[in-house]
């Protein structure tokens, strides 16, 4: 089959790799002509472990082309994949400009039939919307092609992406007639061969709700059992104990249950804020999730409130922040919870070094020249003459640190363990002064 997909962002792209590695050709098109030149050379332009190989193996196979050029792309095309951002607005709505323009480009450059799938993340009725638009320009170009809508959201989570696509635990479409569930089910064979019914087909507005409501759930979770970890620390109780003692009961399971410095990343909060926008638009408040947003911020404050309070002024401390992606395994850094930390700390006078394995070049982007911030190129170079070490992602180089070692760089010797990764007895044996979440203090 072959397919079109249509921006080579972080979805596009892993869409269009694991597509053409089950023997799809695949054409990815991107308006970023830079981008498509580096990608036509296998390189890729996000961090996501397998991608580069797929990437490179796909193109010298030539099931995997890149261009700028979308009629080109289309003809023979049998699905088209839009896979564009949907940035979140001012208001909390997701922004769907770049959706609305690639559908009015493929109503006028389709040259034949087509089914166009949105893989892109958007609010219920969009894919009524792209239908809408299809429709205006065949009619403006009086053609009499059939242009199909489906919804297919995405599961990806960053750093496992790959595996997520090639093992799916389900594929989500949304379908309003019998021959788009038919192409679904030919391109997503060689995914689900030993379970077809991991494929769920739905009506459209269902499928669209499916993306947001599973990503709301999951914030929900983490920004419980944030909640939970600052009343553990208040009456005594470790939030490990709890954690796995909750998780013990099949009907919640064990996954998303650790508590942390908050969520971020490019899905939760921005879906999040979109279906609480969506709900008010319906007249309905989503209560609970409001008080999710406003738990994960306080939660990010909280844990950074941890060093201020330690120290009581950070006037001329210097604090290392081991991690500046929102988790590990990407480097993505929106809404990471290390923005919002190094912040609050250079805000009441610390001065910030960060380092982080992947993440480093696109913090640097992101937060700009901030007087008192700087950069290590290695996890204890960070710690030269710091006061103390904040552990904000849990990137695997941090898991078995050299403490001795540390002892010899430090300043002061401080642990704030934001990921509970380490031994309160070992380090406060090696005399650190250690903190953790949801831990009571000793």
């Amino acid at each position: 089959m072959q397919i079109t997909v249509i921006g080579s962002g972080y979805v596009g792209l892993v869409t269009g790799v694991c597509l053409a590695e089950v023997g799809h050709t695949v054409i990815c098109v991107d308006a970023n002509a830079d981008k498509v030149a580096k990608l036509k050379k296998g390189e890729p332009p996000i961090y996501e472990p397998g991608l580069d190989n797929l990437l490179k193996r796909n193109i010298e196979h030539e099931r995997l082309s890149f261009t700028t050029d979308l009629g080109a792309a289309l003809k023979g095309s049998s699905c088209a994949f839009i896979a564009v951002g949907t940035p979140q607005g001012e208001d909390g709505s997701a922004d769907l400009q770049y959706v609305k323009a690639v559908a009015q480009s493929i109503g006028r450059l389709a040259t034949g039939d087509l089914l166009v799938v949105v893989k892109s993340t958007v609010p219920v009725g969009t894919c009524d919307i792209v239908e809408n638009i299809l429709r205006a320009e065949l009619a403006a170009r009086q053609s009499s092609y059939h242009l199909a809508v489906a919804s297919n959201p995405e599961f990806l989570k960053e750093g496992t992406a790959i595996d997520d696509f090639m093992k799916p635990d389900r594929i989500i479409v949304g379908v309003d007639e019998e021959a788009a569930t038919e192409i679904f089910r030919e391109m997503y064979r060689p995914f689900i061969l030993d379970d077809p019914g991991r494929l769920f087909v739905m009506d459209r507005r269902s499928s669209e709700l499916t993306k947001y409501g599973a990503n709301a759930m999951l914030a929900t979770r983490i920004s419980f059992m944030n909640e939970l970890s600052r009343l553990c620390e208040a009456v005594g109780a470790d939030i490990d104990h709890v954690r796995r003692g909750m998780g013990a009961d099949p009907r919640i399971g064990r996954k998303f249950l650790y508590a942390g410095p908050g969520y971020g990343g490019s899905c939760f909060p921005k879906d999040v804020a979109a279906l609480v926008r969506t709900a008010l638009e319906n007249q309905i408040e989503l209560k609970v999730l409001t008080a999710v947003t406003a738990a994960n911020e306080q939660q990010k404050n909280w844990v950074a409130g941890k060093v201020k309070k330690h120290f009581g002024a950070l006037e001329g401390k210097r604090i290392a922040l081991w991690g500046l992606a929102f988790k590990p395994g990407t480097d993505d850094v929106r809404d990471s919870p290390a923005k919002t930390i190094a912040k609050f700390l250079l805000g009441h006078g610390a001065t910030v070094v960060g380092h982080d394995p992947e993440g480093l070049a696109n913090f640097k982007f992101e937060m700009g020249e901030l007087k008192g911030l700087t950069y290590a190129n290695s996890a204890y170079d960070a710690l030269r003459d710091a006061d103390a070490v904040v552990l904000v992602t849990e990137w695997s180089e941090y898991k078995r640190p050299n403490w001795d070692k540390a002892k010899g760089l430090m300043r002061n010797l401080a642990v704030f363990d934001l990921r509970n990764q380490y031994s309160r007895g070992v380090l406060e044996g090696l005399g650190f002064y250690y903190e953790s979440v949801g831990r009571a203090s000793r």
